[in-house]
């Protein structure tokens, strides 16, 4: 009994050593990317320009004229080594409140007066908060309609949750929000427009974004189901006379479920990434929106620091997973 607890704190060990060298490579594959794509953020075509020699002082402040110490100092100062060596070039003096945070992900380049730690504080509640709920959504519409079809294959209600499904998977989030916002929202006037606020605000958005989830949920429940349901101990509990759904709720759905911990931990740091185009159609102030806007305006350090969280956040929600699939499969090692 005292294996299973030894095993869990090694993994999470592992895994947080593993931590900084994945963010680490996803920020310098991120930073080539960003740093390749042509344009100046500190230069807008559509309104005025600021003179030559203010746009030449930023780019020296913010060292955009130097891939290289921009590299260094943008990741020094949003990874906290800089705060932690006292490099962060901030005066002595300093009031407190106007300093720098220790995680500092630098001020938007196209935004004025915004931090990307500020962007970061009022968007990611909101994002994480459409993604998590997606996911609710996603497991318990999968679930079901996994259980419904590996129960009865082949049936009319199997063939009518697979339709579904193929139909969640090949249409694009944009097209589905668009169909459900039309009926509920404009025909129906069941559910807000868009923006956020109470409970009705999330539901459509949240629906949008879980049924691509939800329906290959269902696929990995009912491929599961039908498995445990011809496995000799489930056969012995139908022949002590369980009824046929205790059986496969209480017995079965266990084993079948294993698949589906495995696909939500990347499905849900998919989730909230993926919600950028779910958070357009709904006028959801979420970070996707800002993110959007600086890969287009080329926000070099917005685009820098929404990576950096999210890919930190991927890999958490990993570890999540496979820390509790311990605890649901003790036989793993």
């Amino acid at each position: 009994m005292s294996a299973q607890p030894t095993s869990v704190a090694g993994l999470v060990g592992r895994r947080l050593l593993q931590l900084p060298f994945i963010v680490l490579a996803v920020y310098t594959l991120t930073f080539i990317l960003a740093w390749s794509v042509p344009g100046n953020p500190l230069e807008n075509p559509e309104g005025r320009r600021p003179p030559a020699e203010i746009v030449e002082a930023m780019k020296k402040q913010y060292k955009l004229d130097d891939p290289v110490a921009f590299y260094f100092d943008y990741l020094g100062k949003a990874s906290g080594v800089a705060w932690l060596l006292g490099r962060d070039d901030v005066p002595a003096d300093l009031p407190a409140d106007l300093r720098p945070p220790i995680f500092d992900l630098g001020p938007s380049l196209k935004q004025p007066d915004w931090s990307v730690n500020e962007i970061l504080a009022t968007g990611l509640p909101v994002s994480i908060t459409l993604g998590l709920s997606a996911m609710l959504l996603a497991v318990a519409i999968g679930v079901f309609a996994g259980v419904v079809g590996g129960l009865k294959p082949g049936s009319a209600a199997d063939f009518l949750t697979q339709l579904v499904a193929i139909v969640g998977i090949s249409l694009p989030s944009f097209v589905i929000g668009s169909a459900l916002l039309m009926l509920f929202a404009v025909q129906l006037g069941a559910f807000p427009v868009g923006g956020w606020g109470g409970v009705s605000y999330v539901v459509l958005p949240a629906l949008t974004l879980s049924l691509p989830f939800a329906a290959y949920i269902s696929r990995l429940v009912r491929f599961g189901m039908i498995e445990e349901m011809g496995a000799d101990h489930i056969r012995t509990a139908r022949a002590k006379g369980l009824p046929r759904w205790k059986v496969a709720f209480k017995h079965a759905l266990k084993n079948a479920f294993l698949p589906v911990l495995s696909y939500l931990g990347p499905a849900t740091a998919i989730a909230l990434t993926g919600s950028f185009v779910v958070e357009k159609v709904f006028a959801v102030p979420g970070v996707g929106q800002h993110f959007v806007d600086g890969v287009l305006g080329k926000d070099i350090t917005l685009v820098m620091g929404v990576v950096l969280v999210y890919s930190t956040l991927m890999v958490v929600f990993n570890l999540a997973v496979d820390v509790l699939y311990r605890f649901v499969d003790p036989r793993i090692a």
